[in-house]
């Protein structure tokens, strides 16, 4: 349970720096911004695993908050394109 809230924390955080780096405005709350931190991470992990490949039997590749915030960013700039 504490690893989800954590998981929301640093997601939120994440999604709030990269809202903020990105320009233009971003009407979002909580919780999307939030999702968009987690996706972020997510991302980041993936751009981390092509530049560095992690080690044999781990599990998943540490994004890094800086990594993390550069997926966040990828995200927001996708999401502007596209239209719920």
């Amino acid at each position: 349970m504490l690893h989800l809230i954590w998981s929301i924390i640093i997601g939120f955080i994440v999604g709030l720096i990269a809202r903020a780096v990105m320009p233009g405005v971003d009407a979002m709350g909580f919780w999307m911004t939030s999702i968009i931190g987690i996706g972020g991470s997510l991302i980041g992990g993936l751009i981390g695993m092509v530049i560095k490949r992690p080690a044999p039997g781990a599990a998943f590749h540490p994004a890094g908050f800086l990594l993390s915030i550069v997926g966040a960013m990828i995200l927001l700039y996708a999401m502007r394109y596209v239209h719920f």
